[in-house]
Formats: C-alpha cells, sequence, structure tokens
C-alpha cells in the first residue's frame, strides 16, 4: 500500500511497515498518524534487546518508501491513560528553572568548573541556587569562586560536610585540581 492519499490514514493499532529514503526497514504498530503533516509514529522492538521496553518512532512520509499495513486494527483501540497534569506542569517549571540558572551561570561568566560543581551538588540537593557567582546551597553553605573546597563556606554541621563530599567526588571524577597559597596542584585532604 503506498502513503495515504485524500482521506486515507493508517488507523491506530495497525501493524505498518516501511523503507526509509536511508533504506532502514522500519516496523511497529501504528501510535499516532498526523494526516495535515504526514507524520507516523510507530511503536517498534526495542533497540535496546530489553522486551519490557519499546522504541517510539516518528516517521515523516515524506521520506519513506513501500509503506505496508501488515495488519489493520479492527476493534476500537484502547482509551488512552490518563495524564497527570499537574505533575507535568510541576516538572516543566523545574525543567525550565534550571535551564534557566544554567543560563544565569553562564551570561554571569561563571568557570566551567563552577556550573559543573553546581550541577553536580544539584543532582543530589535539589536546595540550590546562584548568587551572583556564589553557589548557595540550603541557604546554609556557600562556595564562591575558585569553587575549591576551601572556598565552602558554612557553619559546621552535616550540610557543609555533605557539600564538601559532595565537591571531593566531583574533584575525583573530574580531577579538579586543588591549588595550595604558592599555586602548586596538591592533593585533596579534607578532614571531617
Amino acid at each position: 500500500m503506498a502513503a495515504p492519499g485524500p482521506g486515507e490514514y493508517f488507523s491506530v493499532g495497525s501493524h505498518v511497515s516501511c523503507i526509509t529514503c536511508l533504506g532502514q526497514r522500519l516496523q511497529g504498530e501504528v501510535v499516532a498518524f498526523d494526516y495535515p503533516s504526514k507524520m507516523l509514529t510507530l511503536k517498534c522492538a526495542p533497540s535496546s534487546g530489553k522486551l519490557n521496553l519499546s522504541d517510539v518512532v516518528l516517521v515523516n512520509l515524506a521520506y519513506v518508501s513501500d509503506v505496508d499495513v501488515i495488519s489493520d486494527r479492527a476493534e476500537t483501540p484502547p482509551p488512552l491513560a490518563s495524564l497527570n497534569f499537574n505533575k507535568l506542569v510541576n516538572r516543566a517549571r523545574a525543567e525550565k528553572e534550571d535551564k534557566l540558572s544554567q543560563a544565569y551561570a553562564v551570561s554571569a561568566g561563571v568557570s566551567v568548573e563552577g556550573q559543573q560543581l553546581f550541577q553536580t551538588i544539584h543532582k543530589t540537593i535539589k536546595e540550590c541556587r546562584w548568587q551572583e557567582k556564589n553557589i548557595i546551597v540550603m541557604d546554609d553553605v556557600v562556595i564562591s569562586p575558585p569553587y575549591q573546597v576551601d572556598n565552602c563556606k558554612g557553619k559546621e554541621g552535616s550540610a557543609l560536610s555533605h557539600v564538601r563530599k559532595i565537591w571531593q567526588k566531583q574533584a575525583s571524577i573530574d580531577s579538579i585540581p586543588s591549588k595550595n597559597p604558592c599555586g602548586k596542584n596538591v592533593a585533596l585532604n579534607v578532614k571531617q
């Protein structure tokens, strides 16, 4: 069967096979079809090999050939799963705040090391923000440039020691050298 003509469509739940302009054969279950844009969404066998997962592929029918309907769905498709709209809105808001925070750091001239340290801390402690070029963690710890362990200031306690541990982990992963006052690289030893 050729790509759908005027008034034709692919039924949700049908099994379709097509060949892309790159010669790749795609075969899967139709999840969605948008006639005006000629976009087809297929649920295909997982490329990872994990049977409990599926690949979802968006196919522009303008760039495929030899579209075949393997089996058409006769019965009505099952209803769509309900979405928790509040959860989606909160997730979108949190992502937007993260991206704005990253953009702020770049526009404020924060070093790459500072940005990486912020991202590492933020993965563990969400209550983390920028104040000019300083990283503020839980309103208890302030990390100032050049973002070395000695620049972690705050009242002694679990928050400060936790941030220092995160810094050590980041330093060991990225091999961020710790500098002594003479400017020579030295091993990082933090006493807890």
